[in-house]
């Protein structure tokens, strides 16, 4: 059943045009993203900086702490591939830094249609040498490092794992696009604007060639190397397209002999998770992301609350 949260939020996107609607202009689309998330609440954090990755463009956040090396969360933000950047993550960002009481940074990877696969994946490659080289001047302690995605940002979050064995302690992944044949049967469920017909216009926009479906970078849930990943937390939402491959993957994970931990959140809809303003269950997730990687990148799994 259906949130009254996630009804309220369908009535609002009612008579918009999906995103593959010849209409809809990509660039505008991605201006009035960041207007609306420039516009926002966002919350205070100890320090903000951006930076120049080798190339990369990436945000730098640390807490109130008197601590001088942290453990890091790596954050590849969701938008199918094609749209949103830091800016309009850094709420959300900054919300994870401030429930967790580690640092983070956010990569600005590149999108396509302009850049294709496999540009984005490249570029989180590029961050995890530079955090690998510079991180300690940085204040981050990369020995202790986290990885987490929503949404296309799980699928560049799971591949960074995988291209990485053994760099990181743990990886959550917020309902992740992983499956570019998009077999799950709640593709057939969906509600809302986002759908299957929504899901292949990304997934097409994102591949360069029609190899690239078969391609476990690519589409990571065809990855037969899951048992190299660190432990892993799933976060599905139950009225999403892409709630089956989520699960379908936790399963894999799990079978593969690595510590998983699945979470479906009824009554919500895809893209909850960065909007607390209109979702209850917000908060609990990033609660959940935060105490995750707790758990897993500090001594006795808990953080001194950042000072507000």
């Amino acid at each position: 059943m259906l949130h009254p949260q996630a009804k309220a939020a369908l009535a609002e996107e009612d008579g918009a045009p999906p995103v593959s609607d010849p209409s809809v202009d990509i660039d505008v689309e991605r201006r009035t993203g960041r207007a609306a998330a420039v516009a926002g609440p966002r919350e205070d954090v100890g320090e903000v900086l951006d930076a120049d990755a080798d190339g990369v463009p990436v945000r730098l956040y640390r807490p109130r702490t008197d601590h001088l090396l942290l453990p890091v969360i790596v954050h590849l933000h969701g938008g199918g591939f094609v749209f949103n950047d830091i800016e309009v993550h850094d709420a959300a960002v900054r919300r994870l830094v401030n429930r967790s009481g580690l640092a983070a940074v956010s990569v600005d990877y590149r999108r396509p249609p302009e850049h294709p696969f496999p540009a984005a994946p490249d570029d989180v490659d590029v961050v995890m040498g530079w955090l690998g080289r510079t991180g300690a001047a940085h204040g981050l302690d990369t020995s202790r490092l986290g990885v987490h995605g929503d949404s296309a940002g799980g699928n560049l979050a799971l591949v960074a794992a995988l291209r990485h064995p053994g760099r990181l302690g743990a990886l959550a992944l917020t309902y992740p696009f992983v499956d570019a044949r998009m077999r799950g049967a709640s593709y057939d469920e969906a509600v809302g604007l986002f759908d299957r017909g929504e899901a292949a216009w990304y997934w097409e926009q994102y591949a360069s060639s029609p190899d690239d479906y078969d391609d476990p970078d690519f589409s990571p849930i065809e990855s037969t190397r899951l048992a190299v990943l660190p432990p892993t937390l799933v976060a599905t939402a139950e009225h999403d397209p892409l709630r089956d491959e989520g699960e379908l993957l936790a399963s894999r994970i799990a079978e593969a002999g690595v510590s998983c931990v699945a979470t479906r959140y009824l009554g919500m809809l895809h893209g909850f998770w960065r909007h607390p303003e209109a979702f209850d269950a917000a908060e609990p997730l990033t609660r959940q992301i935060a105490g995750f990687f707790q758990s897993h990148l500090l001594p006795g799994g808990t953080a001194t609350v950042p000072r507000q």
